[in-house]
């Protein structure tokens, strides 16, 4: 998904963070290809199932995919896990996502939710075009698309004093999460969005060479933060909250009153409390980011 501005000298978009499931679309046929100002979109077609791609990676990644079959089940392991946040939050009315991909998690959260206002932020319009496109993606009235790098729109909502109660970070350029959407001041502003009880949940790798200065940053921004991984997935959730999080007989609860209605989309959300992480993890001597210190150079350790 992407939502960003050009950082230094790399032109980047934000991206849904996936690693490829099997072989699904990796070498599918290229049914679109487009250039837009921050990279080349491509669509690959595998079968009955259809991905979105971005071609600025070596190691080209699905972002989003669907399955034409059962266009409702969430076929990429992040965006089952990132519907996790719903039990830390689990009836929102506002909801903000940073990076729109394919939207197929905007879409899973308007057909979950149906009275709830959603905004997605996204960078390229060219990434609009092809949601609506190949993935079935439509903005309504409800979910409203806005074209804007996320922390400057994080800023103007800053401003106007809007607030959410469950904001999704699904920030990732090029090779990684941009630098100026990493640190302890953009967590601080996204917070500051946050109603009373507001969460948000981010998406992240476990094996990246920055994973406890993220970690740091993250308990400096928010304090005490579930650390999410699963065995189907390279990715990392971090859910954190503005209240204090939920017990863990509270979130297995809301799982269970879940469940059902999780069915449709493929998510086994009963089984998700069972890795919800709350320990402090990381060498707490490491430094958080900032928007003075964010060296993605940390991230050759993951090659």
């Amino acid at each position: 998904m992407s939502a960003i501005r050009r950082h230094g000298t790399t032109a980047a978009s934000l991206v849904c963070l996936a690693a490829c499931v099997g072989a699904t679309c990796a070498h599918g046929q290229v049914i679109h290809r487009e250039p837009s100002l921050y990279q080349t979109v491509l669509v690959r077609e595998r079968g009955a199932t259809v991905c979105l791609q971005f071609e600025a990676r070596s190691d080209v990644r699905n972002q989003s995919c669907v399955d034409r079959r059962r266009p409702r089940r969430l076929v990429l392991p992040y965006t089952r896990m990132l519907l996790g946040a719903l039990l830390l939050m689990p009836d929102p009315e506002t909801i903000l996502v940073i990076g729109l991909g394919g939207g197929v998690l905007p879409n899973a959260f308007a057909e979950l939710l149906p009275d709830a206002r959603i905004d997605v932020v996204e960078i390229d319009p060219v990434v609009v075009s092809v949601a609506e496109r190949f993935f079935g993606f439509r903005a309504t009235e409800r979910m409203r698309v806005f074209v804007s790098d996320a922390r400057v729109f994080t800023r103007r909502a800053q401003g106007r004093e809007t607030r959410y109660d469950l904001v999704v970070l699904d920030a990732f350029g090029s090779e990684y999460i941009p630098e100026h959407l990493t640190t302890v001041e953009y967590f601080r502003e996204t917070r500051s969005l946050l109603t009373e009880r507001g969460v948000v949940a981010a998406n992240t790798f476990q094996d990246s060479g920055l994973r406890d200065h993220e970690s740091e940053t993250w308990f400096q921004a928010f304090g005490p933060f579930i650390d999410f991984t699963r065995d189907v997935s390279l990715n990392r959730i971090v859910l954190a909250s503005v209240a204090p999080l939920a017990d863990p007989s509270t979130v297995a609860e809301r799982a269970r009153t879940w469940h059902r209605r999780m069915e449709p989309y493929g998510v086994s959300i009963v089984d998700f409390p069972k890795t919800f992480d709350r320990n402090p993890r990381w060498d707490r001597t490491i430094e958080a980011l900032t928007d003075q210190y964010a060296p993605a150079n940390l991230l050759r350790s993951r090659r």
